[in-house]
This record gives C-alpha cells, sequence and structure tokens, in this order.
C-alpha cells in the first residue's frame, strides 16, 4: 500500500523522476484524447474540510478519466464534522472505497486516516505540507525549462505549506531552493533539515534569508502564495504590513534571469503577494501550473492504486 502524505518520506529521489514520467504520458493521452482506464471500477473517498478549486476538480475529473469515481465529502456532508473519530472514519471508509485524498487542516489527521485504515490516503492539503501540489510545480519548470537538476527555485513570502513542501520537493529533484520570510514567518527547522539532508544527495543547494532581493538572484524560477491562509483571515491587516516587501514585483523579477518564470499555487491576490503586470505577464505560467494539477493528480492516484507497470 502507497501514501502520498509526507514528499520527505514518501516520494523518493528516484521514485520522482518516475512520477514526472507517469504525470507526462497522462498529459499526452488527454491531450490526444486516449483511454486510459486505469483505475477502472475503483473509487476515491475525497474529504474536505477547506474548501477548494483546483484541488477538487482535478482528483474528480482525474477519478473519472481514469476510469472510477470520486465521491465529494465536505465537513458537513460526513459525521468527521459532527465528532466521529478518525478512527472510525478510517475504518468505515476503508470498507467501502479503495482511496482516500483528504484536504484539511491538522496535518495529524491525515497520519491518523493512514494509520488506521486499510487503503492509500492522499494528502491533498494540510496546514502543514501541499504535497500534491509539488509535482504540479516541478512538472511545469521541466516543461518549460527542459528538465530540473541545477535550476534554482526562490519563494518570496510566508513560510506556510507551500514553502515546506517546496523545501521537500526542490531538494529531491535537486535544484537550489532559495525561502526569504520574515524571521517569524520562516520554514519549520524540520523542513529546512530535511531539504538540507537530500540536497546533500542531489548536490543542490538550500539558502533561508530574510532578504527577498537575496533569494531571487539569478534564480530560474520565482514562486509566491497568499499571505493569508485559510483560517488566518483575522490576521489579514496585519500580515500584509509584514509582508509588503516580499511582494513579487518587476524589482523583484528583475534581479532573477531574464527567463525566470513565475510560479504561484492560486488562488492570487493581486496587489498582494503579486502585482497584477507580473501575473498577467510573459512570464506567468500559473495557468499551465494550475492545469497540470489534473494530471500530476492522476500520476499519483495510479502511482498509490495501481501498479503503474502494468499499463506504461
Amino acid at each position: 500500500m502507497k501514501h502520498y502524505i509526507d514528499f520527505h518520506e514518501d516520494v523518493g529521489i528516484e521514485e520522482l523522476d518516475k512520477l514526472l514520467d507517469i504525470a507526462v504520458d497522462m498529459k499526452a493521452k488527454t491531450k490526444a484524447r486516449i483511454p486510459h482506464h486505469y483505475l477502472e471500477g475503483q473509487s476515491l473517498a475525497m474529504i474536505f474540510t477547506k474548501s477548494s478549486t483546483r484541488t477538487r476538480v482535478s482528483f474528480e475529473v482525474g477519478m473519472y478519466q481514469l476510469g472510477g469515481q470520486a465521491l465529494f465529502l465536505s465537513d458537513h456532508d460526513i459525521q468527521i464534522g459532527r465528532g466521529e473519530t478518525i478512527y472510525d472514519t478510517a475504518h468505515v471508509l476503508s470498507g467501502m472505497v479503495d482511496a482516500i485524498m483528504i484536504r484539511t487542516f491538522a496535518h495529524q489527521d491525515i497520519v491518523d486516516l493512514a494509520k488506521y485504515g486499510s487503503i492509500p490516503v492522499i494528502n491533498g492539503l494540510s496546514d502543514d505540507q501541499h504535497p500534491t501540489q509539488m509535482l504540479a510545480d516541478l512538472l511545469t519548470i521541466k516543461e518549460v525549462k527542459g528538465g530540473l537538476k541545477g535550476l534554482k527555485l526562490a519563494y518570496l513570502g510566508d513560510g506556510n505549506n507551500v514553502a515546506n513542501s517546496l523545501l521537500q520537493a526542490c531538494a529531491k529533484a535537486g535544484m537550489d531552493v532559495a525561502i526569504a520570510s520574515p524571521s517569524d514567518y520562516t520554514c519549520p527547522d524540520k523542513y529546512v533539515g530535511q531539504a538540507k539532508k537530500d540536497a546533500a544527495i542531489t548536490g543542490s543547494k538550500v539558502l533561508m534569508t530574510t532578504d527577498p532581493f537575496e533569494a531571487a538572484a539569478d534564480a530560474d524560477v520565482i514562486y509566491t502564495d497568499t499571505w493569508t491562509s485559510m483560517g488566518q483571515e483575522e490576521e489579514k491587516a496585519m500580515r500584509v504590513r509584514i509582508f509588503k516587501d516580499y511582494q513579487v514585483n518587476s524589482k523583484i523579477m528583475g534581479v532573477a534571469h531574464k527567463d525566470a518564470m513565475f510560479l504561484h499555487c492560486l488562488p492570487a491576490y493581486r496587489g498582494y503577494e503579486v502585482t497584477e503586470d507580473v501575473i498577467n505577464g510573459p512570464q506567468s505560467y500559473v495557468f499551465q501550473e494550475a492545469e497540470n494539477r489534473l494530471h500530476a493528480h492522476k500520476a499519483i492516484l495510479v502511482n498509490c492504486m495501481a501498479d503503474i507497470n502494468e499499463f506504461i
């Protein structure tokens, strides 16, 4: 049984290449309208306690294109929202569906679903990590740049779940990664340590700084995320003041390579973490990145729920 919960623990360095190859194959088959019903007859339970556009659509459409079905379950639809334990939920769903994708707040809830259940569990996002987004990001970079190893990605802003997972993913891919955040909002030591451990193997570098221009210097990819994540709405005014110097704008893009890409996991708040001219400009690949969620998530689903070697 294969889970996809923590990028550092669940994706090996060599396995990452395999996952990307599967995603490329999935995208080519989708564009050519070649049926690829690798999960025919299988069902995916999708638990959402955090709302979503891209995660829901990509997993739901992905399961349909793979020949299976997906069930959308918000915390208003199932008993977990009324106090039923993760233990009970894991056991019940394990007897009815073939895998669970969950997008929620507490990372431990995802870990516990995998611990108590007997089917694969996929982390669609938690307060700590966003590993499914990472495969779409790496796929997009590879499509545009032709490869990953030796490139530099700079992330500017809140040291949140996306930043934590970028540290893990870039180090696995052999990419240099620089994170620029205010000192009180940087990534936890746990994720920095994991990245440095993998970077020592892949030959990449990890930089943690409070200076956005230092991080962005000579970068091949500039990445940012919202300054106010779900559940932090009451902090918005404070966070706008704290992160205003970390906005991705023409000055920041000017210290990166001339052909640097701009990425954002979306939703984006124009005029805050990124200016209109950057996100709508020629260096922005945010919609290609969003589309690649579909193909990356299909690769994750097949890798967790089937023997991909039978099909590719």
